[in-house]
């Protein structure tokens, strides 16, 4: 039995003679060191590397059947050397003692130059080994470099060489390197990690292969197969410095090239560029690994951010960085340059952020050489929609992350999906808002399989969801929103059990049903269904969500849906419930008591449903609500401090009771101090007064107070004014507020101030300079408008002051007031001419000047406010004619009203090139001439108005009254050129405006005939004819004109019949065919030839005359009451059926019964106030 115990030794002086002869055999290489082994931790052991006192003699020891080393060798040695077998293994043991023991067990003199001679030796033979593509040598090479290092204080090498191991592994065929192999690379890896003290397992931060070193490889095979990794310490240093110098110099260039305004590379100072900002370096090297220049500061809505973004050029001297592997240039701003084609040679890179970045051009197909990348992001990284195409993709095939949102893909419309399966390591794929409009139904192969997370919303794709979708069983995240998809069976989802995200929200489901099997999806954390066509109850698939044992969903959305019925029970069992809203859905019955079980809940939205009742008590005991919103419903009842008893993390509460007829009642007591601290407080039609509510006075967080119709009256306390609060939105409102208004509350930027009709009095306040719209309409306020305002306020976007007892001129407030879109102060009492300064408000849209008593003429520095939408000028003093540049400088007009003033001349016929306008008021002046023929051009006359376009208020004369429109002006067409000097024809072309609903030519001095194509005009209201000398007769075509109900011809030369059928049958006031001498027939007293001839014709055949007339007057009036029952019942059960099924329509109708209501109180008032004055 041979000695195995350690021994110390004293290394023999030829250690590395017999290494000419040696290139281990793979076998010989792995043996004892963790490669190849089948089992154990791959961990060398301390067995496997004793040195036995007789192996320094005789080079080996019996070798047992499982030891027995298989010897395949080829000698680098000159052609007449040999290499025995034993010489081979004396050799290998020599070298392995060379290379593992320490120190003290070799006792050689001179350690550390031995151990470098022989690891020189190894690394040529490696270098051989991978210079013939021998890679399955070449690894075991390597296992007896990492062997041979195990015990030195190196770590630097062992990453160069642990390393390589596995890039070698990459370059291997799998048809030679088997992956059990493989698995003895990661042993090795895992070996040298835990020896370096890195816990693998660590759960908080796993180290994975290319977390940790797969980002140095490109760099240290470099390094290892071209220069000696083993040389001198004092070599290495020297070359690390020279590198990092010319680093060093390639930042300086790439900052040379950016243009910084905030300034943040300024402290790019000193030699170390390691110490710079954004500049990452290797801890090992001190080479520049990462460089993270993106904008950390992005800009907001108000435009701030810019500051800090970088712009300039990309300097070419990035690619001096030789090791960069992680390069960030998100939300700058390089002002529209193409993306540098260099930027596809930078192969170290594995990290690429370009996101919101302000690129322009196409992506350039260079990136895709980035053949190691990892992580793309290309977010936005364009300002302009510029197509693109997507071939490129298939070079990245490691890639795992892609982010293209918001960029132009439609010229990749027919193979996206294509390149994106050319990427078999992808994990995320996000395609937002790419103009994609067909999402293919089938693919050969999904070569993506292992995705977790999709993003394809906001493309518009117009089919179903495809099959091959609901095969991505690794699936965890699904974003299909704003989309067109249009499946019907909504149980397909249920399918990909993994998913924790699903938002199929903004798609065409028309029909689809919310079923248990869709609930059965118990990994779920977040579902959006919100905003399709589903309908039916939602009890099933709430069962079906309660019956998951560990339930994880957190959010809810089923907003914006066809969704009804009572609310199950069941949904108190989702107790992880953080989120739910069932918005705009067709709801009733009241509030599941099992509601209070969601303890977790954080936000609850019931809005815009059919609930009614009390609301539930035990709504208070959900202590974790922030947002709670109850709008539109049908509460009754009253609302106690128990509500909200344990509300302690309210934040948001909204009540907007769907009309304005109080039966909800906010009974609080003056001493109640609520247990929240409000952020948003929005009450409509709650009854809360008559006293302004005490319980504000502890909500010194409130940014956001809307106090709608409640009933509140008497001053506001002095309290409220000193709450220091900063405020977005103040509105107020609809109630009976009086005293004067402070101005000591701040304001957020772009804050609104909402006090209309109230009872405030005093001089017009001004507010925090942060205020951008004031409403302080129907009011009492009184004085002039201060000439600083425009100073005080210089954020201000809308004013509307009108309905109050303003005096004086109106100021030359303007200067700095770029941004204002609408200014009203109409009914006051103003004097003066019109500001020339008014030419300045570059964005006004609309601006009301009426009911006052301005003179002088229209400034012509009006044609500069190009963007005006509405121009209210009517009801004042103003003189001159009407300028020409109205019709040519302010081409988005919908709206003109001059009427009521002391204007003259012609109509001029520029007027005709406001295409869009829907009202044109010029009555009430002294204008001549004719109306203009061009009238035809109106063509927005034809069209109905988007209610969006327009925002105020204007009083017209129509159906014979004044009448005052606000929300629904945008149904109006009207001309009206009454009470003027006008004369000639009508036009015929006036008959083409097919929409119009008013049309007034009264009191005028037109002549000639009423246009015989004036039946064409279906939609009209209201024709006014009357005072002036037209002729002829009444066109037979206007009784086809069903939509009139007002109509008068009176005091003209008119002639002939009156017409008997259809809508002039409801026409039976004479007074609007008076002062025709000639017309005759029904209403007036004066009938028509051969309306009555019975004194020409004896008795029997008057009789017989009479018969027949009666008999076919009966047949006539039969078939009348028969249409209109007829009518009567389609009419009825098609408005009302329309009101019962659809639940949009029903809200929009009541609201407009309401608004009605509204504004007739606003009349009354309205009118109440100009009588006091």
């Amino acid at each position: 039995m041979r000695n195995r115990s350690l021994k110390k030794t004293r290394a023999p002086t030829h250690v590395g003679r017999g290494w000419r002869c040696l290139e281990m055999p793979l076998a010989h290489m792995r043996r004892g060191w963790g490669w190849g082994m089948p089992e154990g931790d791959g961990v060398a052991r301390d067995e496997e590397m004793e040195v036995h006192e007789d192996d320094d003699h005789d080079g080996g020891r019996k070798r047992s059947s499982k030891q027995r080393w298989r010897l395949t060798t080829m000698a680098w040695v000159d052609a007449d050397d040999t290499c025995p077998l034993t010489s081979l293994e004396a050799s290998y043991k020599r070298i392995t003692l060379a290379l593992t023991k320490p120190s003290y067990l070799l006792g050689h003199p001179a350690v550390s130059t031995l151990r470098q001679e022989s690891r020189a030796r190894l690394l040529n033979l490696l270098r051989r080994l991978e210079s013939r593509h021998d890679w399955t040598e070449a690894v075991g090479a390597l296992a007896v470099l990492l062997k041979g290092t195990r015990k030195d204080s190196s770590p630097d090498v062992n990453r160069f060489k642990y390393t390589v191991s596995l890039e070698f592994v990459r370059h291997i065929d799998g048809k030679h390197f088997s992956s059990k192999k493989d698995m003895d690379i990661e042993r090795l890896y895992s070996t040298w990690m835990i020896r370096a003290g890195i816990n693998l397992y660590n759960k908080r931060k796993r180290h994975t292969r290319e977390d940790s070193f797969l980002v140095h490889l490109e760099a240290n095979l470099f390094q290892l197969l071209h220069g000696n990794v083993e040389a001198e310490r004092h070599n290495v240093r020297s070359d690390n410095i020279s590198r990092m110098e010319i680093e060093r110099q390639a930042f300086l260039k790439l900052k040379a090239g950016f243009t910084d305004p905030s300034g943040r590379l300024s402290t790019s100072v000193g030699n170390d560029c390691c110490r710079w900002p954004g500049v990452v370096c290797s801890r090992r090297s001190r080479l520049v690994m990462k460089l993270k220049l993106g904008n950390q500061f992005p800009t907001n809505s108000y435009g701030e951010g810019t500051d800090y973004a970088l712009g300039g050029e990309i300097s070419p001297s990035l690619l001096d960085l030789k090791s960069l592997d992680y390069l960030d240039l998100s939300m700058n701003n390089f002002e529209g340059i193409p993306i540098p084609k260099f930027f596809g040679s930078l192969h170290t890179l594995r990290y690429l952020n370009l996101s919101g970045a302000g690129f322009g051009g196409p992506i350039p197909p260079h990136l895709g050489n980035l053949s190691g990348l990892l992580y793309l992001d290309l977010n936005s990284y364009s300002n302009d929609r510029i197509d693109n195409e997507l071939h490129w993709l298939s070079g990245l095939s490691l890639l795992k992350h892609l982010k293209i949102g918001n960029v132009e893909l439609s010229k990749a419309e027919a193979h996206w999906l294509q390149a994106v399966n050319m990427l078999p390591s992808l994990l995320e794929l996000h395609l937002p808002s790419c103009g994609l409009s067909t999402l293919p139904l089938s693919i050969p192969h999904v070569n993506f399989s292992s995705i977790s997370v999709l993003d394809l919303s906001n493309n518009g794709f117009n089919n179903s969801t495809p099959p091959w979708l609901f095969n991505l069983s690794s699936l965890a995240h699904l974003d299909l929103n704003s989309n067109n998809l249009q499946d019907e069976n909504l149980d397909e989802f249920a399918r990909l059990n993994s998913l924790q995200y699903l938002d199929l929200s903004q798609n065409s489901f028309l029909g689809g049903k919310l079923s248990r099997t869709l609930g059965t999806l118990c990994n779920l954390r977040m579902l959006d269904l919100s905003a399709n066509a589903i309908s039916g109850e939602i009890n099933d698939f709430i069962d079906g969500l309660s019956e998951c044992r560990n339930s994880s969903l957190d959010s809810l959305f089923l907003g914006y849906n066809m969704l009804g019925g009572s609310l199950p029970d069941s949904i108190g069992h989702l107790r992880n419930l953080k989120h739910l809203s069932l918005t705009t859905n067709s709801f009733s019955g009241s509030i599941p008591e099992s509601i209070g079980n969601l303890s977790s809940l954080r936000r609850l939205d019931l809005s815009t449903n059919q609930m009614k009742g009390s609301i539930a008590v035990n709504l208070g005991e959900l202590s974790a609500l922030e947002v709670l919103d109850l709008s539109e419903n049908q509460w009754e009842g009253v609302i106690t401090e128990a509500h909200f008893s344990n509300l302690t993390n309210l934040q948001e509460l909204t009540i907007r009771q769907l009309t304005n007829n109080i039966t909800l009642v906010f009974n609080a007591s003056s001493r109640w101090i609520p247990p929240f601290k409000l952020k948003y407080l929005e009450l409509k039609a709650c009854l809360i007064g008559p006293k302004f509510p005490e319980w504000l006075r502890n909500q010194n967080e409130l940014n956001y107070i809307v106090l709608l119709h409640a009933k509140i009256s008497g001053t506001i306390p002095d309290w409220f004014w000193e709450l220091h609060l900063f405020l977005d939105v103040l509105d107020i409102s609809y109630n009976q507020i009086t005293g004067s208004v402070l101005d000591n509350i701040r304001f957020h930027k772009q804050g609104e101030i909402v006090f209309n009709f109230n009872n405030f009095s005093g001089p017009l306040p001004l507010f925090s300079p942060n205020v951008s719209k004031i409403w302080l309409s129907d009011n009492l306020f009184s004085g002039q408008i201060p000439a600083d305002f425009g100073e005080r306020m210089p954020l201000l976007e809308g004013l509307d002051v009108s309905g109050n007892y303003l005096t004086g001129k109106l100021p030359d407030f303007l200067n700095g007031l770029q941004d204002v879109y609408l200014m009203d102060v109409s009914e006051n009492n103003l004097t003066g001419n019109i500001p020339v300064t008014l030419g300045s408000f570059s964005s006004i849209q609309f601006l009301r000047l009426s009911n006052n008593e301005l003179s002088g003429e229209i400034p012509s520095s009006l044609q500069n406010c190009t963007l005006l939408e509405t121009l209210d000028l009517g009801d004042n003093r103003l003189t001159g004619k009407i300028p020409t540049w109205i019709g040519q400088s302010l081409p988005s007009l919908l709206i003109l009203s001059l009427r009521a003033n002391m204007l003259v001349g012609d109509i001029p016929s520029d007027l005709c090139s406001l295409s869009s306008l829907h009202i044109l008021d010029l009555a009430g002046n002294n204008f001549s001439g004719h109306i203009p023929n061009c009238v035809r051009n109106l063509s927005g006359m034809t069209t109905i108005l988007d209610s969006k376009r327009y925002e105020g208020q204007l009083w017209v004369v129509a159906k014979g009254r004044t009448l005052f429109y606000d929300q629904l002006l945008y149904l109006v067409n009207i001309i009206d050129l009454s009470g003027n000097n006008l004369f000639g024809d009508i036009p015929e072309g006036i008959a083409s405006l097919q929409r119009l609903g008013t049309l007034n030519l009264s009191r005028n001095h037109l002549s000639g005939m009423i246009p015989n194509n004036i039946g064409n005009l279906k939609q009209l209201e209201t024709l006014d004819l009357s005072s002036n000398n037209l002729s002829g007769t009444i066109p037979s075509g206007m009784a086809s004109m069903t939509s009139l109900n007002h109509l008068n011809l009176s005091h003209n030369n008119l002639s002939g019949r009156i017409p008997t059928s259809n809508q002039f049958l409801t026409f039976i006031d004479q007074s609007i065919y008076e002062g025709n001498p000639g017309l005759c027939g029904k209403p007036l007293a004066i009938k028509c030839n051969g309306d009555d001839d019975e004194a020409n014709h004896p008795p029997d055949a008057r009789e017989n005359i009479h018969d027949g007339d009666e008999d076919e007057h009966e047949q006539d009036m039969l078939w009348f009451f028969v249409s209109m029952a007829i009518g009567s019942v389609a009419g009825f059960w098609g408005f009302w059926g329309t009101l019962i099924v659809k639940s949009s329509w029903r809200h929009a109708y009541f609201q407009f019964i309401d608004r009605i209501n509204d504004r007739l109180i606003e009349v009354i008032v309205g009118k109440r106030a100009r009588a006091r004055r």
